[in-house]
């Protein structure tokens, strides 16, 4: 673990995760590699610290939904630590580094670092409220609703929505073409501009309805 590029990878972690992340293993995925598959056991925690993860269900028919995309000083697999299945999947969107760390390594951690405890105990607690409005919110906004409704977060103080027709489809549950047309719509009528990379960046505040 003392390498020149762990070491970097360690400095650019939050001070919280760096001890964590000291007790790990470094490793590299390439775009499109499946880390944790739904339903599987595993007891392994992944501190993403180059890259980006997404954490997803599927159905038989391959339909998709997103819980989540996680950055640099992020980590996700926390909630199988109690030993139980795996409740999502995670899927590198980008060539991603990690640092993964055992549950072994992570009880050691919060042994002699109990504050770290209470900071995972409120990540997972974020999460399930997160998860709880996205499912509200999926059951009872219709698909423009959703899709304002993500606009408006992702670009809060002029950011830019960085999502594919694809991702935001799987994120809202519904199909690609809904998201072309809604996103042309929007275009059209001003609300919304492409920019570099097919990046959003929007204009001017939505309409409530469309």
């Amino acid at each position: 673990m003392a390498d020149a590029a762990l070491d970097q990878d360690l400095q650019s972690l939050p001070s919280s995760l760096r001890g964590l992340a000291q007790r790990g293993t470094a490793r590299s995925y390439r775009k499109g590699v499946l880390l944790i598959e739904e339903g599987s056991l595993g007891d392994n925690l992944f501190v993403i610290v180059a890259g980006q993860l997404r954490a997803y269900s599927s159905d038989a028919r391959g339909r998709e939904i997103t819980y989540g995309v996680y950055g640099p000083g992020e980590y996700v697999g926390e909630m199988s630590l109690d030993g139980g299945p795996r409740s999502a999947s995670v899927m590198a969107e980008a060539p991603t580094r990690c640092i993964i760390v055992t549950r072994v390594n992570l009880l050691t951690h919060i042994s002699e670092h109990p504050e770290f405890a209470f900071e995972l105990l409120t990540k997972v607690i974020r999460r399930a409220r997160a998860a709880t409005l996205s499912t509200k919110q999926l059951a009872l906004n219709d698909v423009y609703g959703r899709l304002r409704l993500l606009i408006e977060q992702s670009t809060l103080d002029g950011a830019q929505m960085e999502f594919t027709h694809q991702a935001i489809a799987q994120r809202l549950g519904c199909s690609r073409e809904m998201v072309s047309k809604l996103g042309k719509d929007l275009e059209q009528g001003g609300y919304l501009s492409r920019v570099a990379n097919g990046c959003y960046q929007r204009l001017k505040p939505l309409p409530a309805r469309w």
